[in-house]
C-alpha cells in the first residue's frame, strides 16, 4: 500500500495476490484496511522476470539419438508435485513406451518420498538423478534433453521451464497458475493440458514421435524475449515511466 508502482511476475501472480487480500486483510484482528484491494490494484501492472537466457547457448550440445529424454528441473518440493510427474512416468513404464530421464534440481531436509522411489522404480531410464554441481553441467543436461512435462501447484513465473524450453525442450505445460503465459494463444492446444490423463496422452505421444519433436524446436522463440538484452529496455521504459517520470 506504500508503494508507488506495484509489479507482479505474471497476471496470474497479480490475480492471485489481489483476489485471496480481502481474506488475508479480512483476519486482522484491529486494524482492517478497507479497500486494500482496489487501491493496491490501482497502482499494479504486470512485469515478467528478465532472465539471463544467453549464457545457456555456451554449453548446447547436439542430441542424442535414441528414446526420449525426460526433464525435471525444478526443486524438490511438495508444490512442485513430484508425484505427480512421477506418476505419469510409471505409466509409460507399464505401457512400455521406451524414454530416458534427467532429474535436476536441489534437494532439501524434507525432500519427497516419491524421489526415493523413483530412483528405484525407474533405474534403467535414468541418466542423471540429482544436484548438477555446476550452471555448466545444468545447462548442458537441458541441451540433452528433449521434453519437460510441468506438474507444479503453484508458480507465480516459471523460470526453470522457461530455462528448458529456451534449450529447445519441448515443453508440456499445465493449463493454469503461469503457464499459459509462455504460450502464444494459437499454439496452446499443442503445449498445454487440462488433466493427468490429457499429460499422459501428450506425453506418451511425444516420446513415440520424437523424431518428429526434435525436428520442430521452436519453443525457444516463445520465451527468448525474456532475456536481459531485450527485457532490459522493457524495465528502463516502465522503472522511468513509473517511477522517474520526469526523465
Amino acid at each position: 500500500m506504500a508503494a508507488d508502482v506495484v509489479y507482479f511476475n505474471s497476471d496470474y501472480h497479480k490475480n492471485a495476490f489481489l483476489n485471496a487480500l480481502p481474506g488475508f486483510t479480512g483476519m486482522f484482528p484491529d486494524f482492517q484496511p478497507s479497500g486494500a484491494k482496489d487501491f493496491i490494484f490501482k497502482k499494479s501492472k504486470t512485469l515478467p522476470l528478465g532472465l539471463n537466457l544467453k549464457r545457456l547457448d555456451s554449453f548446447k550440445e547436439n542430441r542424442d539419438s535414441g528414446p526420449a529424454v525426460i526433464l525435471w528441473n525444478h526443486r524438490w518440493e511438495y508444490d512442485k508435485n513430484p508425484d505427480g510427474f512421477f506418476k505419469v512416468l510409471f505409466q509409460l513404464k507399464e505401457v512400455g513406451t521406451p524414454f530416458k530421464l534427467v532429474v535436476l534440481g536441489e534437494s532439501y531436509k524434507q525432500t519427497p518420498d516419491i524421489f526415493e522411489k523413483a530412483k528405484q522404480n525407474l533405474n534403467e531410464e535414468i541418466l542423471h538423478f540429482g544436484y548438477a554441481e555446476s550452471f555448466e553441467v545444468y545447462a548442458k543436461w537441458l541441451w540433452k534433453s528433449d521434453i519437460l512435462p510441468v506438474t507444479s501447484y503453484q508458480d507465480f513465473f516459471g523460470i526453470s521451464a522457461v530455462e528448458a524450453m529456451y534449450c529447445e525442450v519441448y515443453p508440456l505445460l499445465p493449463n493454469r497458475l503461469a503457464f499459459p503465459g509462455h504460450i502464444p494463444e494459437e499454439e496452446q492446444y499443442e503445449f498445454l493440458y487440462d488433466s493427468e490423463n490429457d499429460l499422459f496422452e501428450k506425453l506418451n505421444w511425444a516420446c513415440q514421435n520424437i523424431d518428429q519433436i526434435r525436428k520442430k524446436q521452436k519453443c525457444r522463440n516463445f520465451v527468448a524475449h525474456y532475456d536481459w538484452s531485450i527485457f532490459s529496455s522493457l524495465y528502463d521504459r516502465h522503472l522511468g515511466k513509473d517511477l522517474m517520470p520526469e526523465w
